[in-house]
């Protein structure tokens, strides 16, 4: 086992093509722009209202909204809702709440079910 100081860890964080997020206006706020499960939808739209006044002032907008339409993550990111970004083109590889169509390690998708009669 590798034991590793907690300033380097911080360090490495911030290091790379994710550097931009030492200057996030979010930093310790993630549970506004993550959705809690069971969320209700008009309590959906005051989080993502929040979220999205806190990036307006964000000085990193930019590179967080490209971060988030390459790597299709999930959440609020960049000023932008995962439909938002699915509407602009950038679809989330696994919406949450869908069923997955490959199952793990398999290349070929999972045979539709039959249809049962009643």
């Amino acid at each position: 086992m590798v034991f590793v100081a907690a300033e380097t860890i911080s360090n490495l964080i911030f290091t790379g093509p994710l550097a931009w997020t030492a200057d996030a206006a979010c930093i310790g706020q993630t549970d506004v722009f993550f959705a809690p499960a069971g969320e209700r939808p008009e309590t959906r739209i005051l989080r993502e209202a929040r979220a999205r006044s806190i990036c307006r002032s964000c000085e990193v907008l930019h590179p967080c909204r490209e971060w988030a339409r390459e790597n299709r993550e999930y959440g609020y990111w960049g000023g932008e809702s995962e439909e938002e970004r699915a509407a602009a083109g950038y679809r989330v590889d696994m919406p949450v709440g869908r069923v997955a169509r490959y199952p793990k390690g398999a290349g070929k998708p999972v045979k539709p079910r039959e249809s049962r009669v009643a």
